[in-house]
């Protein structure tokens, strides 16, 4: 699969509908993951050979027949290691997707250890595939590294400024030269007395890139403390600006990884049969839902997004402290003039990857194999698939609230 880097943060207009290709409609011969006798090891055998069958991949370690043995490999993910945290994945779908990477039907795998969550997201996405499939688009890209100076007065920052500004493609040099994946694509800055924040913005292919950037900005910064006309009294590498690990105002605005917007329109009849509630219900509800949440003081507005994207960052072995941001985000809902309900959610702060990080352990590879994005050319397959699933969360639940079922899907499906 192609991994094109855009040309700025925003994706080029012409490369989003280049990508998009009219809807397919899902194969209504593919039937739903198995769901008899979800407690028993007859129940788990019957859903991975289904699983194996269908994507002709090994899953080996989640089913338990392989083990962890090559220690070696955890370098650079774990130190004083003792041995790892089992937490219980299931599987949804088939999720249809329509995208600009993601194109088809997938089955999702979820590691949680909260009941009902992966019967509430996978009713949302049968919902969805009944309807014709998400659209989820990989909208713009960016992570940035934000290192702080400090001068003496105010006045010694303008020509440090200007000669910043002056050398962003030497910067940009610098950074082809240390690392293969990394594109420096913007530089802004933000003055703050005698403190000026530069606000350096990557693209970084299929890694999430945290790491990646960190050390391409400190290549910069030598480089700059060196030759630039105006030395800093001090400098640190990250002035904790760029919304590391944070929900952010700025995240929210702007972008950090990936920025995603996915739709459906789910016609009264699924609504009706699928999700036993009516378009009118779950529109009045999240009417009243995001008013509330406004007054709450939230970053966005939207359910849970939280709940799904972190038992899919679980199991595909993402950066799960990242929720922080890729949490972050706006759903809406609303009746057509047809009387069906439409529904979207945006996530601006994805910070996703299919390479580095933990998506080389075991288990974790097995699950981007399952998603058909592991390894490079995924990322942004990835991004567009944690669109789908945020939204058949929010879907599910406005649902489930709308109808008046909430407590009761609990008490039957998360508790002992």
């Amino acid at each position: 699969m192609e991994n094109p880097h855009p040309t700025g943060t925003e994706l080029r207009k012409s490369e989003i509908i280049g990508h998009l290709k009219a809807p397919s409609t899902p194969d209504k011969t593919l039937p739903q993951i198995p769901i008899e006798a979800p407690y028993t090891a007859e129940g788990q055998r019957k859903r991975l050979d289904y699983l194996a069958s269908l994507r002709n991949a090994s899953l080996d370690h989640l089913a338990g027949k392989k083990t962890f043995e090559h220690h070696a490999d955890l370098q650079g993910n774990i130190e004083n290691f003792v041995g790892m945290t089992q937490v219980p994945t299931g599987v949804i779908g088939p999720v249809a997707i329509h995208g600009s990477a993601a194109q088809g039907d997938y089955f999702i795998p979820l590691a949680t250890s909260e009941g009902a969550l992966v019967a509430s997201y996978g009713r949302g996405g049968k919902a969805t595939r009944l309807a014709g499939g998400i659209t989820s688009i990989c909208l713009s890209e960016g992570v940035q590294r934000s290192p702080v100076f400090r001068f003496e007065q105010i006045r010694d920052i303008g020509p440090f400024i200007s000669w910043v500004l002056e050398h962003l493609e030497k910067f940009r040099a610098i950074t082809a030269q240390n690392s293969r994946f990394a594109r420096l694509e913007d530089l802004r800055t933000n003055i703050e007395g005698n403190h000026v924040i530069l606000i350096f913005e990557f693209t970084t292919g299929d890694a999430a890139g945290q790491n990646m950037v960190t050390l391409c900005t400190e290549a910069i910064c030598r480089y700059l403390l060196e030759h630039c006309p105006t030395k800093p009294v001090q400098w640190y590498i990250e002035s904790n600006y760029s919304g590391d690990k944070k929900a952010t105002a700025l995240a929210f605005t702007h972008v950090r990884g990936k920025k995603v917007s996915a739709e459906v329109t789910l016609p009264r009849s699924v609504v009706k049969e699928t999700l036993k509630t009516t378009p009118e219900r779950m529109a009045d509800y999240w009417q009243a839902s995001t008013l509330a949440v406004i007054q709450s003081g939230a970053i966005g507005a939207q359910g849970h997004v939280a709940n799904g994207l972190a038992a899919l960052f679980l199991a595909c072995g993402q950066d799960v402290a990242c929720i922080s941001e890729a949490s972050i985000g706006v759903t809406r809902m609303e009746l057509t003039s047809g009387g069906d309900l439409y529904a979207s959610v945006t996530l601006p702060g994805l910070i996703v990857g299919t390479v580095g990080g933990g998506t080389s352990l075991p288990t974790q590879r097995e699950c981007l194999e399952l998603l058909g994005c592991a390894g490079q050319g995924g990322a942004r397959v990835f991004a567009e698939v944690c669109g789908a699933v945020a939204l058949a969360g929010e879907i599910s639940i406005a649902a489930a609230l709308s109808a008046g079922h909430f407590a009761q899907a609990h008490r039957q499906l998360g508790r002992k």
